[in-house]
């Protein structure tokens, strides 16, 4: 039990924060304009520590890669894998809340998104991508050209071989350094979103727990359909019928291990033991699960649509229209591998999706409380995906299963 508390403990007091926000919204209206300025400082200072911890963190993975590739076939077919799972669980999560609409909020959002409406697609594609100075990179309105100048950094820190070896420090120190700072700042998560929700609680009222209702609803029902679906079908696909009995029959330990810890991390070692029984080599199963811990998300990727589509309800836009939809299979994908390693990198990915669409910053604690509440099944997705996509990467590396042993740390 007092692990159980200890691994929930964020989630619990976020929670806290936030039905105690919820009351005061609801009893005490008239303290709402107290608290908001709470909400708000919180908010400025997640900004301020989220922009340059992506800097940071993208450039130093990139200049921290070998040089020489040892994996080869193996390493190819897990990219493959990783990069094909999470953009099918992103398209059934679209085809879900395409079938299952839900209403909009009432908002007073919508003149916020005019302001480029006369923009050409060109013009848009270009500020997405660039900047005219460099001081505006480093701002959250320019994320993704943020992004790129990281990566050319690390690619370029990379190349540098000894002489950048100064500068490799350097990032991978700024990256420890903006990850603790993030930490900090999440520590002030349940007091800042609490009165930011009981500012909404007054304003919107009882429409604002109908309108998470059903989006909740619909995560929580298509990522159960996802998880024994989805992942019947790779298993079939990675070893027949056999392969579907021993996945399931093995991947009850990761799961309640998931769940209890909610860490992706702390579901590895049970993990290599599912795959060792299912026969998985060595060889792959000690390079996909580790890997994919960190950048192998399943339910991230279901729940980035979830929020992605909910922040377009929150302003009245169409989350439908072609470009967005692209665009929200990039972020996706982004969420679900880049910022699966950093702390709180669902946060990261929604600062990065407030840029992209131009969104009103008060769509922002609606897609931290969705990611908050559907945080549960989501580990269960990334982190028990990844034996799954270990029997895919066997598959089609063309290695062959071995014979099913117990597993020894």
């Amino acid at each position: 039990m007092k692990d159980i508390l200890k691994n929930y403990s964020g989630i619990i007091l976020l929670l806290g924060g936030i039905l105690a926000g919820s009351l005061i919204g609801i009893f005490f209206p008239n303290v709402v304009t107290y608290l908001k300025p709470l909400g708000d400082i919180f908010l400025n200072l997640l900004f301020v520590s989220v922009v340059p911890l992506v800097y940071f963190a993208v450039a130093n993975s990139i200049a921290s890669v070998e040089q020489g590739g040892k994996f080869g076939k193996i390493i190819i077919s897990m990219i493959f894998t990783f990069l094909l799972f999470i953009i099918i669980a992103a398209l059934f999560t679209i085809a879900v809340v395409y079938l299952f609409p839900t209403e909009a909020l009432p908002s007073t959002s919508h003149q916020l998104i005019e302001n480029s409406a006369n923009d050409t697609w060109g013009d848009r594609i270009v500020s997405f991508f660039t900047v005219g100075e460099f001081a505006e990179l480093f701002s959250r309105k320019n994320m993704l050209a943020l992004l790129i100048f990281a990566f050319l950094t690390g690619t370029a820190a990379r190349k540098a071989g000894q002489a950048g070896a100064v500068f490799r420090t350097f990032l991978a120190s700024g990256y420890e350094v903006m990850k603790e700072l993030l930490l900090l700042v999440m520590k002030a998560a349940p007091v800042g979103l609490g009165a930011y929700f009981a500012f909404q609680v007054a304003t919107i009222g009882p429409q604002l727990f109908g309108f998470y209702a059903k989006p909740l609803g619909l995560y929580y029902t298509s990522g159960i359909v996802y998880f024994f679906v989805f992942f019947t079908v790779y298993a079939f696909v990675a070893k027949g019928k056999i392969g579907v009995r021993q996945f399931w029959t093995n991947n009850i330990y990761p799961s309640l291990t998931a769940i209890s810890t909610c860490s992706s991390f702390a579901t590895m070692p049970a993990n290599l033991q599912a795959a060792a029984r299912i026969g998985i080599p060595d060889a792959i199963a000690n390079i996909v699960i580790p890997i994919g811990s960190t950048l192998h998300k399943n339910g991230s990727s279901m729940s980035s649509i979830i929020k992605i589509y909910v922040a377009f309800l929150i302003i009245g836009k169409d989350f439908f229209d072609p470009m967005n939809l692209l665009l929200a299979l990039g972020i996706t994908i982004f969420v679900s591998i880049v910022a699966g390693g950093i702390p709180n990198g669902g946060y990261i990915g929604e600062m990065l999706m407030i840029s992209v669409y131009q969104l009103p910053v008060e769509a922002i604690p609606a897609v931290m409380i969705i990611g908050t509440l559907v945080d549960p099944l989501a580990t269960v997705l990334n982190s028990t995906g990844d034996t799954v996509a270990a029997m895919f990467v066997t598959k089609i590396s063309g290695e062959k299963f071995e014979e099913p042993k117990e597993f020894a740390p």
